[in-house]
C-alpha cells in the first residue's frame, strides 16, 4: 500500500499518516516560485542602486548639465531651448526669493 492516494485527476493526496510527498506539478511550481523570487531580488537590488543618494545626485547633475547645454547651446531645438531657459529662469527667481527672505530676516533682528 502507498503512502499517498490518487484522485481521479491524477493528483496525489497525502495519506492519513501525513507523509511528505511531491508531484511533478509541485516541483514545477516550486521552481517557478524560486525563479520569481530571484527575479524580484534582482529588481529590488537594481532599484536600491538607482535610489542611493549618490546615484540621485549624479542623475540631478547630469540633468542640470543637459538643461544648461540646451539653454545656451545651438544644437537644441527651439522648443528645448525655450523650456531650458524657462527652467533656468525659475531657478534664478527661486534663488533670488530665498536670498531676499534671508536678507529680510537678518534686517529684522
Amino acid at each position: 500500500m502507498s503512502d499517498a492516494t490518487t484522485n481521479g485527476a491524477g493528483d496525489e493526496k497525502p495519506s492519513a499518516q501525513g507523509t511528505p510527498f511531491s508531484t511533478p506539478r509541485m516541483v514545477e511550481l516550486e521552481a517557478e516560485l524560486a525563479a520569481t523570487r530571484a527575479q524580484l531580488a534582482a529588481t529590488v537590488d537594481e532599484l536600491a542602486g538607482r535610489l542611493t543618494p549618490r546615484a540621485l545626485a549624479d542623475q540631478g547633475a547630469q540633468e542640470a548639465k543637459r538643461v544648461w547645454a540646451d539653454a545656451v547651446g545651438s544644437d537644441a531645438s527651439p522648443r528645448e531651448r525655450t523650456r531650458a531657459r524657462m527652467i533656468l529662469g525659475g531657478v534664478v527667481a527661486a534663488g533670488a526669493l530665498v536670498a531676499a527672505l534671508a536678507l529680510r530676516g537678518r534686517g529684522s533682528d
